[in-house]
């Protein structure tokens, strides 16, 4: 188990003397603590003091329906499957619509509509799925979405409506094996996607401000397998005039190549292998390239992780660095041994989401080199009109190992060209949100 002594509070020398505020994150969090039990007393009374309004009855006496979709065209629904009213609250619904999607074995995507019936309907409930092919014309894709829609809802309706408005017809498609979709591919389920298109610049007489990012994926998805090969190239300049001065230019590099093969060994386990190669000059990093193998458990089996996953995973494997500069620790270049276990759990419910976990890593060669995080996001609606959203993360730090030797120059800190040792990471928010007014969603208007 990794030496967790160097949490306590007090402090620690690095190997040039300098003293590390090692304890000073415990006191953070406190003071977090403190902040958000401030907002939650101030925010509850607010949000409870406003008075609701009585439930209003639908425009034209139609079934109402909350659409709980986050890769769905709003507008294009709302205008395409008219028969119903649109609630802004799934406490004002007859129907919730919960969508979820995923990608498929063969890179396309997966949805999955949820129809649950709230009030008068709460005993029925109905699940659809389609399967968007790779390549489909944004335009059949939203169309698909909304005839799904459209036959989910129908069995909600009055049965009057139904058989006045509604007819059904059998198309007669016919869906292909695995093995007859991989037989018909020339590419074999390889896509790939070249992107460059991420410029960014700033333009002014005395400064400017160049960002860019390209690179190239190509990906592999089956049943058995999930392959990646990505190379990737990321360059940013900030050049600054001064009048009768030195001109002040900083540029940062990071390129490098992602990679896996992850094989599944069924509906619970996957082995995986990971290499990487990565140059950065704001980490003082001229070379670095790793290997690392890994494992990993899923709790539920992964036909259900668009909903609910809990997974465990567990890699260890080796990195060979070789730096720009000496580092604190006298190296120009050094192998790194290393282990991780990460453990989380994502959650997506009609009530809400969420999304947590913890990490621990620790090096072998100097096992008092380790790094810890904990992070969380979880988004709830508490009643109608009311949601809460808390995200944080929190980094307890002691493996810097590519810190430079020396002294950072103010320059160096504010263009951030060279990483500062730090004993943690802490980054909190916090959200209350509360929507009143009228219950109804459906006026589409995509005016400016």
């Amino acid at each position: 188990m990794p030496d967790l002594a160097w949490w306590r509070a007090g402090t620690k020398s690095d190997p040039v003397g300098r003293q590390l505020p090692y304890g000073s994150g415990a006191r953070i969090a406190r003071l977090c603590l403190q902040w958000f039990r401030s907002v939650v007393v101030v925010g509850w009374p607010l949000a409870v003091a406003v008075p609701l309004a009585p439930a209003q009855e639908a425009p034209n006496g139609g079934l109402r329906v909350y659409l709980d979709c986050d890769r769905c065209d709003d507008s294009r629904i709302r205008t395409d499957v008219n028969f119903v009213d649109y609630v802004r609250d799934r406490e004002l619904a007859d129907v919730h619509v919960f969508v979820t999607t995923n990608y498929t074995v063969f890179d396309g995507r997966q949805y999955e509509f949820s129809f649950i019936g709230r009030g008068r309907h709460s005993r029925s409930t109905l699940t659809l799925e389609r399967l968007i092919a790779p390549n489909t014309p944004s335009e059949t894709a939203r169309e698909i979405i909304s005839e799904a829609l459209r036959l989910g809802l129908a069995p909600f309706l009055d049965q009057a409506r139904l058989e006045e408005d509604f007819s059904i017809t059998y198309t007669g498609g016919r869906e292909f094996s695995a093995d007859e979709q991989l037989a018909g591919d020339p590419w074999r389920h390889w896509v790939f996607e070249i992107y460059g298109g991420d410029f960014e610049l700033d333009l002014e007489s005395n400064r400017t401000i160049f960002d860019s990012r390209w690179g190239v994926y190509a990906d592999h998805r089956s049943e058995i397998w999930k392959i990646r090969f990505r190379p990737y190239f990321n360059y940013d300049l900030v050049r600054i005039k001064r009048e009768g001065r030195e001109t002040i230019r900083s540029s940062i590099s990071r390129h490098g190549l992602e990679s896996y093969v992850i094989r599944s060994l069924g509906p619970h386990w996957s082995l995986g292998l990971f290499g990487t190669y990565l140059t950065r000059n704001d980490r003082n990093i001229r070379n670095m390239y790793s290997l690392v193998p890994g494992v990993e458990f899923s709790l539920l089996p992964y036909e259900v992780a668009t909903r609910r996953a809990i997974t465990l995973v567990y890699t260890l494997g080796a990195s060979y660095v070789q730096y720009h500069e000496e580092t604190i620790f006298n190296k120009t270049e050094e192998w790194r041994p290393r282990h991780e276990v990460d453990a989380t759990i994502a959650i997506r419910r009609p009530w809400g989401d969420i999304y947590s976990g913890i990490e621990g890593s620790q090096y072998l060669h100097d096992r008092s080199k380790q790094r810890a995080e904990i992070f969380g996001n979880v988004s709830v609606r508490l009643f109608e009109g009311f949601s809460l959203q808390v995200e944080g993360q929190f980094e307890m730090i002691r493996d810097q190992l590519s810190l430079p030797l020396g002294d950072a120059s103010l320059q160096e800190v504010l263009l951030q060209q060279r990483e500062l040792a730090t004993d943690f990471a802490l980054g909190a928010s916090i959200a209350l949100s509360y929507t009143f007014g009228s219950s109804y969603a459906n006026v589409v208007n995509t005016r400016f």
